[in-house]
């Protein structure tokens, strides 16, 4: 369960970065010779849970100047993934430090004392059951549970 306090206090933050991101954008809107440079960049995430990443995706597309593309599931060792288009993509490791940044911030929220460091890297995930997502694998599982 989030903590409502650690909710608000993401909120803030993303509400931050929204209006710097909306001062930028307009900004550059209205001033001839623009530092517009779009870029997609490729963002494996330590997000696991599908809250998790769909929070991740739509703080993403919220923000000016930016918008989640596309997500790849988790196969075996490979995290989820999300394709992330930025108009200010000139140096995409910035623009990928960014989205991390905003990960780190994301995953304190969710977990609290056990969101990973800033530097740890995507965690392997199991792969969903053919067919289904973790979720509903959870769902299925506890249905099996309660049946026995």
């Amino acid at each position: 369960m989030i903590n409502p306090l650690r909710a608000l206090r993401y909120s803030g933050w993303l509400g931050a970065e929204i209006v710097k991101g909306a001062l930028t954008v307009a900004r550059d809107a209205f001033t001839p010779g623009t530092a517009i440079s779009p870029a997609i960049i490729e963002l494996p995430l330590r997000c696991v849970t599908d809250l998790e990443v769909s929070l991740m995706a739509s703080s993403i597309t919220i923000t000016p100047g930016t918008v989640t593309l596309g997500i790849a599931a988790a196969r075996g060792e490979t995290p989820p993934t999300l394709f992330v288009h930025a108009i200010y993509g000139q140096d995409p490791e910035e623009v990928r430090a960014g989205l991390l940044d905003m990960e780190q911030h994301l995953l304190a929220m969710t977990r609290g004392k056990d969101a990973p460091g800033p530097d740890d890297p995507p965690r392997p995930t199991a792969a969903p059951p053919a067919g289904g997502s973790p979720a509903a694998a959870r769902h299925t599982s506890d249905r099996a549970q309660e049946a026995t």
